[in-house]
């Protein structure tokens, strides 16, 4: 996808997305284009689970997206064949659904509409179905305590236009519904039942016409907990399709199937009605469902049990087409359920018996997901995919010939809280983000070594650290020698971790030997990879040369308590890791302590020779604001610069390492000279302190060429500064007033000679613009180019970062790295002409 081209040349593409899924139940659909949407933060976002790459973000909604609905879903892909476009429904918890439209052709999204007579409160369910090819109906349900049924009338002709009617609205009382189903009913054409299930453990059956006008038709009572999700089939194919089977799951655990057939219709085979007589699965009779002239028997087919906790969810197997024409269809005997006991399962009726057992079970393994809130089929059939506690996705693919084997598959991943600061390594080769969610990722390009293209994609290689603590600031330490991090949560001290031996032989494999610490220098690491201690806090080395010796397990180890951390197992990955391997087998030990500050750290920086760390924390007091520097190596703490009586919000050292320069919620900046004048001595010096905005100061950065720095507020306003002779400081210009609050900057040099780049400017809206600045005598500034909505985030930016171009002819096409409030991180290619 490509931003906007505007006068200065500079076109920027979207290279990666990093976001994790929401945390709610019917928050993922796969749709039957391939491609599955999820909510992440207030944006909605399309994956593509061929090449496991979030592909785009649609921005709209005002709230967190907690359910997103394809037209058509899996169950019609037979009906969408000939449609070259297809719709999304998405959901917040405002109340506010958005209707988007896909053309398959270009892949193009747009936002068609937003529903006006909406919801109170959150949506908390869209289901949906194909009634032609160009008629769908499909209701919503709430928090508020209603359920509304929609017509959407699709465009027959390209460029015609979507037609939307609300046909019914039912009031449920007090007890909202969070799961809902809607049929066509077999054999009566025009009629349609919804089934609705909640709070108050009933399904409860409407019917209605396709003009509208539900009516309460029967009550299911069998559960005995709230009802989690509701799935109906397509008609079942006997000799005629006259009954249809409702799937129903709930937090009692157990998993019910019922089914509606239509009356009268047993006395015209009887070969088949004496045989459902004898078998084990003769139904339980419950109530008449009454629809127009026709009426159904509704019995419970079978019950269920095989889960630990509650069902989050359950879907009917989509319909594989028959015959060749296309026209008709089969419904797989199938179900796939997925539950908060960390499994998904697929239920099948025994050939002879007819009895449901559980044929596949999935996830069991794995100590990573804290359960799933939902399962999905693939249109084929073919995968399953799940998403979890933690913000990630779980997807196995069906790789065996006659058996049966599910194996797990590549899935994006990302964190599922506010990203708050990212950083590249020394080269570039990866880029380490920190977030809200407790975890340390680290994301790269993997050279796809199996085709012969320079084509790379990005993923996520290894998670370093998984804490206790929200983490808020990262510094990768440049210079020399192995790779290492300082990473500061909340909490007073800093954290300092080291590369082990196995994530150095993965990126290796992944940069296709191009990484910047090479093989002959990493034989002197002796540590193989770390283990998460009980706590969560720190992380203990695993040694190379050490026997992995197994404690004594105390009787009851049948039991997964919440104690029994697995011992991690270091690998050198030859592709990129899944969740499972990610949750625990990536982590780097944390080698010191920086223990020193008063207050939960907030900003980290180190300056370009790998000599020096600079840290803040919360701060209310002059005394608490101090701004600490730590010696690399020795990491003890060789200064403490006083300047500020607010947080430090940004530092950053001028690119010759002469200056530290920090910005302050105090609106004030500093700007100190730092000199070494010993092996283990600096000396320092506040050489300027300046009030220099009218709000915070969010963000700073320096020139690369020089030593001008800009800095950005909550005042909607970027100023350019320059330090004179060393001795003082004065403002060069102001940049045009801003839209929304500045909350990043990031300047890269392009051209040394005529002291001209680029500087990247991140606001609290999500949008990033890039400015063309050269500095001569005074300040030259220009708009080079804003990007499009659809490449920004949805939130606050909080973070940018460009990639450090090794050769100056590299400056052509650039790579900037941006984090945000929208649990994004995303890489962009600046190419400039």
């Amino acid at each position: 996808m490509s931003g906007n081209k505007e006068e200065s040349g500079v076109e920027v593409k979207s290279v990666f997305i990093g976001a994790g899924c929401n945390r709610v139940v019917n928050n993922v659909s796969w749709g039957a284009s391939d491609l599955v949407s999820f909510g992440s933060q207030n944006a909605v976002a399309i994956f593509c689970p061929k090449t496991a790459q979030i592909l785009t973000t649609l921005p709209g909604h005002k709230a967190s997206v907690n359910c997103t609905h394809w037209i058509p879903s899996t169950k019609f892909a037979s009906k969408a064949k000939q449609l070259d476009r297809h719709y999304l429904l998405s959901g917040d918890t405002d109340g506010a659904i958005i209707l988007w439209e896909l053309t398959l052709a270009d892949k193009k999204w747009r936002q068609v509409l937003q529903l006006l007579q909406s919801h109170k409160k959150g949506v908390t369910c869209i289901t949906g179905i194909m009634v032609s090819e160009t008629d769908a109906i499909f209701a919503s349900t709430s928090s508020d305590g209603t359920v509304y049924v929609w017509e959407l009338v699709l465009p027959s002709t390209a460029g015609g236009e979507c037609k939307l009617s609300c046909l019914e609205t039912l009031f449920v009382g007090s007890k909202p519904m969070v799961a809902l189903s809607l049929a066509e009913l077999p054999g009566n054409s025009g009629h349609m039942v919804l089934a609705m299930g909640g709070l108050d453990n009933k399904i409860h059956l409407y019917c209605g016409e396709r003009t509208g006008k539900f009516v309460h038709a029967c009550d299911l009572k069998a559960h005995t907990d709230w009802i989690r999700s509701l799935d109906f089939s397509l008609p079942i194919c006997n000799d005629e399709a006259n009954s249809i089977l409702l799937v129903s799951s709930s937090q009692d655990k157990g998993i019910r199937i019922w089914k509606m057939t239509l009356r009268g219709s047993l006395t015209n085979n009887q070969g088949t009605y004496r045989k459902e007589e004898i078998s084990l699965a003769s139904y339980i009779e419950g109530p008449v469902l009454v629809a127009g002239s026709s009426s159904y028997q509704i019995s419970l087919e079978s019950l269920l049990i095989g889960h630990e906790d509650w069902v989050y969810s359950v879907e009917w197997q989509p319909p594989s087409i028959t015959s060749v024409e296309e026209t008709t269809y089969h419904q797989p005997q199938s179900i796939l359920s997925a539950s908060m006991d960390k499994t998904m399962m697929i239920w099948q009726p025994e050939r002879k018996t007819g009895i449901w057992m559980n044929v596949v079970t999935v996830g069991e393994l794995s100590h990573s997901a804290l359960g799933f809130y939902g399962g999905h089929w693939s249109p084929d059939g073919n995968a399953i995919l799940a998403h979890g506690y933690g913000g990630a996705f779980h997807l196995w693919k069906n790789v065996g010939v006659d058996v049966d084997h599910w194996q797990p598959q590549k899935v994006p991943s990302g964190h599922f809280a506010a990203v708050t600061d990212i950083a590249w390594a020394r080269s570039g080769e990866y880029m380490v983000s920190v977030s809200l969610d407790q975890t340390t990722r680290i994301f790269a390009p993997w050279q796809n070594s199996a085709s012969l293209t320079d084509e790379e994609s990005w993923h996520e290689i290894a998670r370093p650290q998984i804490h206790g603590h929200d983490i808020n600031c990262v510094t990768i330490i440049q210079g020399k020698g192995n790779h290492r991090f300082v990473g500061g949560a909340d909490e007073k001290v800093a954290r300092v971790f080291e590369a082990p031996l196995s994530f150095l032989k993965t990126l290796n494999l992944a940069t296709c030997q191009k990484s910047s610490f090479p093989e002959n220098l990493q034989v002197d690491v002796q540590i193989l990879g770390a283990n998460m201690s009980a706590l969560g806090l720190s992380q203990k080395p695993i040694y190379v040369n050490t026997v992995q010796e197994t404690p004594e397990r105390n009787g009851n180890d049948g039991l997964d308590t919440l104690e029994s951390i697995p011992d991690a197992v270091p690998v050198v990955f030859t592709e990129p890791p899944i969740e499972d391997q990610l949750a625990y087998h990536t982590l780097w030990p944390e080698s010191h302590k920086l223990y020193g500050h008063g207050n939960e750290l907030f900003s980290l920086s180190c300056d370009h020779e790998g000599k020096l760390v600079a840290s803040s924390c919360k701060a209310q007091s002059a005394m608490v604001a101090e701004i600490w520097l730590w010696q690399v190596g020795s990491w003890k703490a060789v200064g403490r610069l006083q300047a500020h009586s607010l947080t430090v919000t940004q530092m950053e050292f001028s690119r010759d390492d002469s200056m530290l320069l920090a910005v302050s919620r105090d609106r004030q900046f500093s700007v100190f000279t730092i000199k070494r004048t010993g092996t283990d001595e600096v000396s320092y010096q506040l050489l300027a302190r300046q009030e220099a905005h009218k709000r915070i100061i969010w963000s700073c950065s320096w020139n690369p060429f020089g030593h001008q720095f800009a800095t950005g507020s909550r005042d909607k306003t970027v100023k350019i500064w320059a330090v004179e002779q060393d001795s003082s400081v004065k403002q060069m210009m102001t940049l045009p007033q801003f839209s929304s609050s500045v909350t990043a900057l990031s300047w890269v040099g392009i051209d040394r000679q005529s002291n001209h780049g680029l500087l990247a400017v991140g606001m609290e809206n999500g949008l990033i613009e890039l400015w063309s600045l050269t500095i001569n005598k005074s300040a030259a500034a220009n708009l080079a180019v804003r990007f499009d909505t659809s490449l920004c985030h949805v939130s606050s930016v909080n973070r940018l970062s460009w990639r450090s171009p090794e050769k100056s002819e590299e400056r052509r096409r650039m790579q900037l790295a941006s984090c945000g409030a929208d649990q994004c991180v995303r890489v962009f290619d600046v190419i400039t002409k």
